[in-house]
């Protein structure tokens, strides 16, 4: 069986089309299709029925794609043993992270891997969902929930807090702030309700904060309205360091504690590189975190 179509197969069922794959490959999408159909011949088995959502893999595509998978993992940690440990990580390496931590921990954590690792290249994907491992859409993810379900890995990196905050000059004109009620009549800060992708992220339903009269999908926008004085909201304490004028309020009863996971297909404990560079991404959260909270 030659590799180089298994290759094609396996872009075509995380791509669900020829033409995505064609794309991923630098392929003419009329060649992905040759090459798919040769496959299915070599191996007597249709491998995709073509529905309105795409190519979906058969019951036998299925089963391939395992095999495929391994054969994949074992040609990427071919190339990582032969070239041998001291070289330091290499290669392309796309992390999907929720915007809070792309934003304010992982700039800081990747910028020293990078330098010290010349060959390597760290991709950040910073989007507020869940990413789909199985598809490939990064190689690892760090997510703010233990997923329950999947063929995964799952790591415990660290916790972290979180704080009811407003800007100092905010504070300064709005009065004091002293109990929970005395929260009614600020302009409230956070998500949009209908866009909360993770239940870890409904903060404002926990502390018991209902209406919200500024609301954006990213944790950037939110912190940037708590900065110019616009009402109050939740914040990272590891954002301490970059937005120096927010003030927690009510910290002795309005905090919040979640976790960051870092997930990973099961397979991908095979390959030695990516095996690598998740202790290393793991310990650079771990201190990034403690060093900007004080912990």
């Amino acid at each position: 069986m030659d590799w180089d179509d298994m290759r094609i197969f396996l872009s075509v069922a995380r791509e669900e089309s020829l033409s995505g794959a064609g794309k991923a490959l630098r392929l003419d999408p009329a060649t992905v299709g040759r090459r798919i159909a040769r496959l299915e011949r070599d191996i007597d088995a249709v491998l995709f029925v073509k529905s309105p959502q795409g190519y979906v893999p058969t019951e036998a595509g299925e089963r391939l794609i395992a095999h495929a998978e391994a054969a994949e993992q074992a040609m990427t940690g071919a190339v990582t043993e032969v070239r041998g440990r001291e070289e330091g990580l290499s290669g392309t390496i796309r992390l999907g992270a929720p915007d809070g931590c792309a934003t304010y921990l992982l700039p800081h954590v990747t910028r020293r891997l990078v330098a010290q690792n010349p060959g390597l290249e760290v991709q950040i994907v910073a989007l507020p969902r869940v990413f789909n491992l199985s598809k490939r859409e990064a190689d690892m993810a760090i997510g703010v929930s233990r997923p329950t379900a999947g063929r995964l890995r799952i790591q415990k990196i660290a916790d972290y807090g979180l704080h009811l905050m407003a800007s100092e000059d905010y504070l300064h004109g709005a009065g004091p702030i002293r109990s929970a009620d005395d929260l009614k009549g600020h302009p409230v800060i956070g998500y949009i309700p209908d866009m909360i992708f993770d239940r870890e992220l409904d903060y404002l339903a926990e502390l018991g904060l209902e209406r919200v009269d500024l609301a954006s999908n990213l944790v950037s926008v939110q912190v940037g309205w708590l900065r110019a004085g616009a009402g109050i909201g939740v914040a990272h304490d590891f954002v301490a360091p970059d937005a120096p004028e927010l003030r927690p309020i009510l910290p002795e009863t309005h905090r919040l504690t979640r976790t960051f996971w870092l997930i990973r297909h099961v397979d991908d404990a095979r390959v030695e590189r990516l095996n690598r560079f998740a202790a290393v991404l793991t310990e650079g959260l771990r201190t990034e975190i403690a060093s900007r909270t004080g912990a």
